[in-house]
């Protein structure tokens, strides 16, 4: 089996709004590598890069810059594509309705639409270097090689595990909550600011007993904390089947109990089968995922919230925070709070 690698040297900041814009051409399971020191390759091709950007002796290198950027070494995201027998690639995209499709394009195709996605990235944020290389490998174990870079965190009280780790006694002392998460290649772990952020919001609005609609559930990893914060009952909805594996096991290692967090596969934007399993009156609705998803998504969800009932978006850049309060806006709900972490927004409102 055939992988291609599209790698991008960038700078640590950038490194979640990049992964996120990448989604939107189909590019998927970033491997991350922060503060990765450049190889020799990485340096000569530093050094040879900056020359061919000089017109003249006027705006040449400077060589004191090159050497501060390969000291201070940078971050590195790594994409794999599969490659088909014809030498292109597949990937899956969403159209505008939220409805996944599968889209074949060439390398090269894929290089340009990555260098288009870091020039508009370009505009607003400093993505430092932002140079692409390109590379096939065979048989890479790059589905595991995730687990190198996972370790244990904090969320306020709330302490994040994999199976790997154990907890020493000063994470014992600190943690009010534990969460053992093993996310696999497809989805969050709560490392995430988006998911930070929806996380504190949920402990913020959650009442004893509350009923909380997760859609785009990924792991679980919110449903199972809504839990944990005192929901009494948690539905997740996600596009991909590979969240029931996911789900299931991050439900066993946290005690949760399977009547108590129903998993259901399909789109809830528009498919009335998966409206109808999932149901209404809900006290909180949580959706941690990208505007483009968010825009079409919102309008439903007054129709899923009880009178007073709480609606949580995250997932949003902030040149997108506008987008998303006007969303909620139109679909008649009211704007009660906007909360900010690094680059990354979320809009929360009310049904009145």
């Amino acid at each position: 089996m055939k992988w291609m690698r599209f790698r991008i040297k960038t700078n640590e900041e950038s490194e979640d709004i990049i992964v996120s814009s990448m989604m939107d051409i189909g590019l998927e399971g970033a491997q991350i590598e922060d503060n990765a020191p450049l190889t020799a390759a990485d340096k000569e091709q530093m050094f040879t890069d900056d020359l061919q950007d000089a017109d003249d002796e006027e705006t040449g290198v400077d060589s004191s810059m090159v050497d501060r950027n390969i000291d201070s070494g940078c971050a590195f995201l790594n994409f794999f594509v599969e490659v088909d027998d014809n030498n292109t690639l597949s990937l899956h995209e969403y159209d505008e309705n939220g409805d996944e499709i599968t889209v074949s394009k060439t390398p090269d195709q894929m290089k340009e639409e990555i260098k288009s996605v870091l020039e508009e990235l370009r505009a607003f944020s400093d993505i430092g270097d932002g140079t692409i290389s390109v590379d096939v490998t065979e048989d890479i174990d790059w589905i595991n090689n995730w687990k190198q870079y996972f370790h244990k965190f904090f969320v306020d009280d709330v302490l994040v595990i994999p199976s790997w780790e154990t907890p020493d006694e000063e994470d014992k002392k600190k943690a009010n909550i534990t969460l053992h998460i093993d996310p696999g290649t497809a989805f969050g772990t709560g490392m995430h600011e988006t998911t930070q952020l929806c996380i504190r919001a949920l402990r913020k609005y959650m009442t004893p007993g509350a009923r909380v609609l997760d859609v785009g559930t990924g792991s679980g990893v919110l449903s199972i904390l809504a839990m944990k914060f005192g929901a009494g009952h948690t539905v997740g909805t996600d596009l991909d089947p590979c969240a029931e594996p996911a789900v299931a096991d991050n439900k066993k290692a946290n005690d949760i109990a399977a009547k108590d967090f129903d998993l259901i596969i399909g789109n809830i934007i528009d498919d009335n089968g998966v409206q109808e399993q999932v149901g209404t009156d809900y006290d909180i609705v949580v959706a941690n995922i990208l505007p483009y998803v968010l825009v079409p998504l919102t309008p439903i969800v007054p129709g899923l919230l009880k009178d007073g009932g709480i609606y949580i978006t995250s997932g949003i850049i902030e040149a997108k925070e506008d987008v998303i309060r006007k969303a909620h806006e139109d679909a008649g709900l009211t704007v009660i709070e906007v909360c900010k972490q690094g680059e990354w927004v979320s809009v929360i409102s009310k049904k009145a």
